[in-house]
């Protein structure tokens, strides 16, 4: 064990768990309507939790259990065989085993946004759970945990290039929001405005804050390489969100507050792949192509395809994740052949297994909730209670 990788990577998994708890729930909170936040919270606060204990239960074995090229098995379930002496290259595996669980909470929470205002919080749960064991947990197996998709497997011994989730968390999070869009339908009332903006503000750079440990925890070892993924983490931030609200000005004469910090998040999103690969330069390039690239994406689903993904999941994270896989190969740092090929057999296996696990679960609970429910807003019918009493 080393003493330095150890405490870095304490540090990065309690930032990971602070991008979804506050971070992307203030995010995605702030940007739905007033009567609609606290479920929103809702359904952030409580996938963290079931996801925690999935992760323990059989998440984690199945993602970097000793099974073959396809899962990891179970032989590792409930931590089998682990103990505070265990090592995981210089880590404690129980530590290398909180991290993950980080990553496996945030991503099914991303889809959260594809779905607000309209979704019964039975089919988040169960949906959630399902997703996570059945699409999360056996694609971070092909590519993170010597699966098929990593060094050795199909595409030799370069193997696919993906540093901290850019297929692994981002396209797999991003398409699984476009597809349960489609099958939601749209809203039954037109589109507002953001109820809190603020809100939505420092959520984001919640988000921005604990991505250093999602990217510069990703190196799993307190060195340079861990220094230079947090600084092109964070240069890609910065570009985006520069180039996302001066696109928007150009665009429509005005650049707004939520605009520039959704162009962090696609700047983010973007260098998540990219981070242990590149160097500054590529991070402003990465950064100032994601601001314009993800605009012009939701530009195309929510305008062309006229899809109701609420909080743009698809249009940030999955394009964002998407681009940055990409620009790995572009860049020379992975063959074209493992990124291009990588990002289609995920994406063709979670559209599939989205489906399939969406169509199950409407079996057991429904998928949306009523018209009323709907209207009234979901914190009040669902959960009893209201964000904000503007009687007092």
């Amino acid at each position: 064990m080393n003493g330095a990788d150890t405490a870095w990577i304490i540090v990065a998994t309690a930032l990971v768990l602070f991008m979804t708890l506050p971070g992307l729930a203030l995010f995605y909170g702030g940007l739905v309507r007033a009567r609609n936040v606290l479920s929103v919270f809702m359904h952030c606060y409580a996938i963290a939790c079931l996801m925690s204990v999935l992760w323990l239960a059989a998440g984690y074995s199945i993602a970097f259990g000793d099974g073959n090229a396809l899962w990891g098995g179970l032989g590792k379930a409930f931590l089998t065989g682990v103990d505070a002496d265990s090592l995981s290259g210089s880590l404690p595996e129980v530590l290398f085993f909180a991290f993950q669980m980080t990553f496996a909470i945030i991503t099914p929470a991303l889809i959260v946004g594809a779905y607000v205002e309209r979704i019964g919080f039975g089919f988040v749960l169960l949906f959630s759970a399902l997703w996570m064991l059945l699409c999360y947990a056996p694609v971070t197996h092909w590519i993170w945990g010597g699966g098929f998709l990593a060094d050795g497997g199909i595409f030799g011994e370069t193997g696919v290039r993906d540093f901290a989730g850019g297929i692994v968390v981002h396209e797999t999070a991003g398409l699984a929001a476009l597809v349960l869009a489609v099958m939601l339908g749209a809203r039954r009332e037109k589109a507002k405005p953001p109820h809190n903006p603020g809100m939505v503000m420092i959520g984001a750079a919640m988000l921005w804050v604990g991505w250093f440990g999602f990217n510069g925890g990703s190196q799993l070892a307190a060195d340079g390489g861990a220094a230079m993924a947090l600084t092109v983490t964070h240069l890609s931030a910065a570009t985006a969100s520069l180039t996302w609200a001066l696109w928007e000005r150009i665009k429509f004469g005005k650049a707004s507050l939520v605009g520039l910090v959704t162009g962090t998040i696609a700047g983010l999103a973007s260098i998540t792949p990219a981070s242990g690969f590149v160097g500054p330069i590529e991070a402003l390039i990465i950064g100032a192509m994601a601001g314009i690239l993800c605009q012009e994406a939701v530009n195309l689903v929510k305008n062309k395809l006229h899809l109701d993904d609420t909080l743009d999941v698809f249009a940030v994270h999955g394009v964002g994740g998407i681009f940055g896989t990409i620009m790995i190969a572009v860049f020379g740092a992975g063959s074209f052949a493992a990124q291009l090929g990588s990002l289609a057999i995920v994406g063709v296996y979670t559209v599939v297994v989205t489906v399939v696990i969406a169509l199950a679960v409407k079996l057991v609970t429904p998928l949306r909730v009523d018209a009323e429910t709907e209207v009234n807003g979901l914190d009040l019918s669902a959960h009893g209670e209201r964000a904000y009493d503007l009687t007092s």
